[in-house]
């Protein structure tokens, strides 16, 4: 049956509104002083909602819940113009409304919200930042791309997204807080940035282009690559994570 964009975008607000919603409440309830205990605990959590709602998704948008993967299918030409700008401003009002409603529950303490926002780790520069989202947002994409959007990929998709997204950030959530993805960073401070804690918004464009330029390179080295493509007979088959009546026409 044909997915029609309205239920695409819904599907998209609400495991992108799951995504964000549990990361930050999982920040804010991790164990208190025990750094190690506080990073699996972050990446579990991250990791096994995110696995759970692209499953659930799937079948309706794809479950890309981020503009970088969104972004990496789009200039592969896998998804219409229309449809991925409205992707994008979904998932960024869906992050928006995940982060109103953890202050909600918060009683008012934006603090809760604004320490569940990705931020850089002491010491961390700009250029390392860039770099580690850039690695990390590569590394995620190509799992969408071989899990998911390959026809050939077996039916884990979700499962090894979720996985490299909690692999991700075991290793540099320490350095940025580990986003590789625009909406999950832009939700939280953009509610947080009205308050005492305008000062996210300095370092806010690291957690867009690192993410972006990452899965730019991966969703195109694929593509160009590792995609069962075969220009000469005029065979491209779409991604299977983009549903058909959101892909151009070939």
């Amino acid at each position: 049956m044909p997915v029609r964009l309205g239920a695409a975008l819904l599907a998209e607000f609400i495991g992108t509104f799951a995504l964000t919603f549990v990361g930050v409440l999982a920040i804010h309830h991790a164990p208190p002083g025990a750094a190690n205990v506080n990073l699996l605990v972050v990446a579990l959590a991250h990791g096994i909602i995110l696995s759970t709602m692209v499953t659930a998704a799937m079948p309706t948008s794809g479950g890309h819940f981020n503009p970088a993967v969104t972004f990496g299918f789009l200039i592969t030409g896998k998804i219409k113009a229309p449809a991925a700008i409205s992707y994008v401003v979904i998932q960024l009002l869906a992050s928006t409304v995940a982060a109103m409603a953890v202050y909600a529950l918060a009683n008012g303490d934006m603090a809760v919200v604004a320490n569940g926002t990705p931020q850089f780790g002491e010491g961390v520069r700009v250029p390392s930042a860039v770099l580690a989202e850039i690695i990390a947002t590569g590394l995620l994409v190509v799992a969408v791309w071989g899990s998911a959007a390959d026809p050939r990929a077996r039916d884990v998709g979700g499962f090894a997204i979720g996985l490299t997204v909690a692999a991700d950030i075991l290793a540099i959530g320490p350095i940025t807080g580990a986003s590789m993805n625009p909406a999950r960073s832009f939700g939280p401070t953009l509610v947080a940035g009205f308050s005492q804690y305008s000062g996210l918004w300095k370092t806010h464009w690291v957690y867009w282009v690192g993410p972006l330029v990452g899965a730019g390179i991966a969703a195109l080295a694929y593509h160009l690559i590792l995609w069962p493509r075969d220009p000469r007979r005029g065979i491209d088959p779409g991604a299977v994570d983009v549903p058909p009546t959101q892909r151009p026409s070939t």
